[in-house]
């Protein structure tokens, strides 16, 4: 750079001396100025030239090396790329064409070196810091209790509840329910338990089941009366355990004929009321009507003949009605069916003999 100054300096006193006038030297001025000015333009361009590349070299140079620092830098910093710079060329400077007179001094400035750009250093990220490996722990065996502590521990957990909807209970069920009840107060001797439990299932239904239990038991206890309170007419006509017992407790208070009636007035067939048909064949022998009697007896021996005690009750209404000889036949029957207590067997063969003999 220094030479580049030393040579403009030395064009511009060249420039600058007086010039010699025409009249003296005989020459144009024109002429003289014209034959010095085209050295010194031809002097300047090669400087220019020189200057020119001089610059371009050195703006290279710190373009392409980059320092150390900055080299690193970026090498470590990946996420910012450097852009590459873009080398200016130097425009060609056109050589002046000769000029009749050259009225100005022509200085031609080098181009200002452009100043390297440089490249901001990113911020240095820290190192990540390696996570220490964590202690290994050994796998524990697994423990699985024992059988008795799996018990304990289910029995400790309280069962789940199923929450079932249960029917509600129909006056057929309830009676049967209570029916159960009383027996087991009467078999105890608490009757009054019994017959205010009574009462409460009587206020809501008729309870037959439950009626009849207790009532059963009055009679057995000789308190014909007291059962007959929970056997009245209108429900003794519905139901023909209520019937018969309130005809055993009308033929205890002496009614035989009250008794009748109320066996007669709806009489169920043989397979639903053995003891109901037994009970109204022996009454109606007592009433005297054999005949009636007879024919209750034969149905009863028409479901099943294997019972000496029915035969004997069908000879006794066939004898009383003067039928001998069917009579003899029955007895018979009866006193080789067993069955029969002693008594009964002995009156059975007493009669026998006694209508054979008449025979």
């Amino acid at each position: 750079m220094s030479l580049l100054n030393d040579a403009l300096r030395q064009a511009e006193q060249r420039q600058n001396k007086p010039q010699v006038s025409a009249a003296y030297t005989g020459q144009t001025a024109q002429a003289a100025g014209g034959s010095r000015a085209v050295p010194v333009l031809i002097v300047l361009l090669v400087l220019a030239l020189l200057a020119a590349g001089v610059a371009w070299w050195l703006l290279a140079k710190n373009t392409t090396e980059p320092t150390a620092e900055a080299t690193e830098t970026v090498a470590q910093s990946e996420p910012v790329q450097p852009q590459p710079i873009q080398q200016t060329k130097p425009e060609p400077v056109a050589a002046p064409e000769p000029a009749a007179t050259i009225a100005e001094p022509v200085t031609v400035e080098a181009p200002k070196p452009e100043p390297a750009v440089q490249v901001a250093e990113a911020p240095k990220q820290p190192e990540p810091v390696a996570a220490a490996p964590a202690p290994k722990t050994e796998p524990q065996p697994e423990v699985r209790p024992e059988p008795q502590q799996e018990v304990a521990v289910a029995a400790e957990k309280p069962a789940p509840v199923a929450q079932v909807k249960q029917p509600r209970e129909t006056p057929q069920a309830i009676d049967l329910r209570t029916s159960r009840e009383l027996r087991r107060l009467l078999a105890s001797g608490d009757n009054v338990a019994a017959e205010n439990m009574l009462v409460r299932v009587t206020e809501s239904q008729p309870a037959p089941n439950s009626r009849e239990i207790f009532a059963r038991e009055m009679l057995v206890q000789g308190m014909a009366g007291r059962a007959l309170e929970w056997l009245p007419q209108s429900l003794a006509g519905e139901y023909a355990g209520l019937r018969l017992l309130r005809a055993r407790a009308l033929l205890e208070q002496g009614n035989l004929d009250t008794a009748v009636a109320t066996l007669q007035s709806r009489v169920p067939p043989v397979a639903d009321g053995i003891e109901y048909r037994v009970t109204l064949a022996t009454l109606l022998q007592q009433a005297g009507e054999a005949e009636e009697s007879a024919g209750h007896w034969s149905e009863l021996i028409a479901y099943d003949d294997s019972r000496g005690a029915w035969w004997l009750g069908l000879a006794i209404a066939l004898e009383t009605g003067g039928r001998t000889r069917s009579a003899v036949q029955a007895y018979a029957q009866a006193a080789t069916l067993p069955g029969l207590s002693p008594s009964l067997a002995d009156y059975a063969r007493q009669r026998l003999n006694a209508l054979q003999a008449g025979s």
